[in-house]
């Protein structure tokens, strides 16, 4: 009886270290590193009536306004992440247009960046702008915001963990 006591503590150590191991693995499989090449893919549009209209143009020029630390390339081979998704813009309904008199429309889009060597979905984030002042532009940079907090939130954990 008093050698299971020790066996078993032994055996629950071991087991947590591998949980904590396969924890930086799965982390750092979902890492962005700062000034990786990203290629954005033509979006597509979530209904046929107004089409994506360029969004990735969009979001491209939102990655430079907010400062993404991320280096855009416009072939995939040269790529180490893949930002793909799909994008909407509507404009506003009659009853909001006269009860309201809100003329602007909405905007909504969503993305994912694919690590391409892994093939892991490293982030994926969604944007849904009712009254968007600036239509798919604002759904773009709300996107490049959140994508940039996350790099930065990224770093501060390697840096935490001291792999940075």
């Amino acid at each position: 009886m008093r050698m299971k006591k020790p066996l078993i503590v032994v055996g629950f150590v071991l087991m947590l270290a591998s949980i904590a191991f396969a924890g930086d693995e799965t982390f750092d499989a979902q890492v962005i590193p700062r000034d990786s090449k990203v290629y954005i893919a033509p979006f597509v549009a979530e209904t046929a009536e107004h089409g994506a209209e360029g969004f990735e143009t969009y979001l491209a020029a939102a990655l430079r306004k907010k400062k993404v630390p991320v280096l855009i390339v416009t072939e995939p081979e040269l790529a180490d992440f893949a930002i793909s998704g799909s994008a909407d813009r509507k404009g506003a309904g009659w009853a909001k247009k006269i009860f309201f008199g809100d003329l602007r429309g909405s905007a909504s889009a969503s993305l994912q960046v694919v690590n391409l060597k892994t093939k892991v979905v490293v982030y994926a984030d969604s944007s849904d702008r009712q009254s968007a002042n600036r239509g798919l532009r604002s759904s773009a940079e709300k996107l490049a915001k959140y994508l940039k907090r996350k790099i930065e939130d990224d770093e501060k954990k390697l840096r935490k963990l001291g792999k940075l």
